[in-house]
């Protein structure tokens, strides 16, 4: 027995496997996103769970991947922030930036990375606020 399906149950099915994808390859870049935190170690892996947080209760940015690094996207998969650890390029800090997405522009000159030792209550404050105006 053939079953026929009318043009909109076969829109909805394509529309339902679509979304059922999306969502699967959304887990797919959290989950790598989350292994490479946990393959850091002391501040950097301190640092890079801090902001991972902070992105994801404070905006609706989707975790990924850049360059083996935890990154942070629009839904158009554009990058907005980013973490570098500090081992990885052998530098005394860890670095968090914002990509040209991130809506930071102030006047004819404004920081689009910033150095990162440890992450106060105070600049966990900053953090969130930067990251809102990225999105904004």
């Amino acid at each position: 027995m053939t079953t026929t399906f009318s043009k909109e149950e076969k829109a909805a099915m394509r529309a339902a496997a679509a979304e059922a994808k999306a969502a699967k390859l959304g887990a797919d870049l959290e989950e790598a996103c989350l292994a490479a935190i946990a393959e850091m170690s002391g501040t950097d892996k301190e640092l890079a769970e801090t902001l991972h947080g902070l992105v994801k209760e404070h905006t609706s940015l989707g975790a990924k991947t850049w360059y083996g690094m935890p990154a942070y996207t629009k839904a158009d998969g554009k990058v907005v922030v980013f973490f570098q650890s500090a081992a990885k390029f052998k530098v005394r800090y860890a670095t968090i930036g914002f990509k040209p997405d991130a809506n930071l522009d102030e006047g004819n000159f404004w920081p689009s990375s910033f150095a990162v030792t440890k992450l106060t209550a105070d600049d966990q404050k900053e953090v969130v606020a930067l990251l809102k105006k990225a999105v904004s």
